[in-house]
């Protein structure tokens, strides 16, 4: 079922995911982004596929290495030595210590029926100095993601799930951030397709420093919370 709702249609002070669950069929809620780059806004309802997302753990290190070495993730995930093929060791040296509680980054899986086919993180960008220092929001909430599995992409469902993971997993993690933040590859024009799809507004461009002495120039992409996801009241004792 497709939705599409016109932005003169949204209440002030509600967010267009709330618009949405608001104007769709009770048992549709809640309903997946589509496309909010433009007006109207669309939503969708997706019977056939469940999407979950999980914590990683280690036992997921091997998928994790296989999907990093994917064409097209290797193509853009340069957190490790142009060395060839990454392997599940340098996975585990990578994101061990997050799931260890020794990084303040939070690492995940993305599931479509059950099986695993993609990861992510977030994380404050304040908790990461020498990344705060390029961003232009240290105040804001750092995303990472990857599709892994290569027949799931192209398909949309990368779509799906990077805003479920958003609305169910970041957002409620941290009630008061206003700003969820991305910085692509400023090739990947897959990646801020998607991004734009789900809200984020492209911003400055900066460079990223590399593993290999480099660096990366990409696009930091902004998605501003209480319009695109909801307003959360912060209470403090």
């Amino acid at each position: 079922m497709q939705l599409e709702i016109l932005r003169a249609q949204v209440r002030d002070g509600e967010a267009w995911a709330q618009a949405a669950d608001r104007l769709s069929p009770d048992e549709a809620r809640p309903v997946l982004a589509v496309d909010l780059s433009g007006d109207p806004l669309r939503f969708r309802v997706d019977p056939d596929h469940v999407f979950s997302v999980r914590p990683m753990t280690a036992g997921d290190f091997p998928e994790v290495a296989r999907w990093v070495n994917q064409p097209h993730v290797a193509r853009w995930w340069t957190d490790f030595e142009p060395s060839g093929v990454r392997t599940t060791e340098e996975i585990a040296a990578q994101y061990g210590p997050a799931l260890a509680g020794d990084d303040p980054t939070r690492m995940w899986v993305w599931e479509v029926n059950g099986r695993s086919v993609g990861f992510s993180q977030d994380y404050r960008i304040s908790d990461h100095p020498e990344y705060a220092l390029l961003s232009t929001r240290p105040d804001a909430i750092g995303v990472d993601y990857a599709l892994g599995e290569p027949a799931f992409v192209g398909r949309g469902l990368g779509t799906s799930l990077l805003w479920v993971f958003l609305r169910d997993i970041v957002w409620p993690a941290y009630p008061d951030a206003l700003e969820f933040f991305a910085a692509p590859d400023h090739r990947n024009v897959v990646s801020l397709r998607v991004l734009a799809k789900l809200g984020f507004v492209p911003g400055l461009w900066f460079d990223e420093p590399t593993p290999r002495g480099g660096v990366d120039t990409v696009v930091g992409c902004s998605l501003d919370v209480a319009q695109v996801i909801g307003h959360r009241e912060v209470t403090r004792e």
